[in-house]
């Protein structure tokens, strides 16, 4: 398996909702802890995993030409 950069820039809905609520609660648990233990480390990963599970949006799964949205899943609709 190979990385594709050029494939990483687009922006594709390629999380699922099983894999965003995973990575919602990993990351607020990460912020916590980060709190606790005074890590910059856990900061960052806490918040990145919070960012790519709202925009449901991974730039590692887009450069590997994974994704986690299974049939039942909706892209995020724009309501204005």
């Amino acid at each position: 398996m190979s990385f594709d950069f050029n494939r990483m820039l687009k922006r594709e809905f390629n999380v699922g909702k099983k894999d965003e609520q995973i990575r919602l609660g990993v990351g607020v648990a990460m912020l916590v802890l980060a709190w606790m233990l005074d890590s910059v480390l856990f900061i960052v990963v806490g918040l990145l995993l919070i960012v790519t599970s709202t925009l449901r949006w991974c730039p590692a799964y887009s450069g590997l030409g994974k994704s986690t949205v299974e049939s039942g899943d909706e892209p995020p609709t724009d309501s204005k």
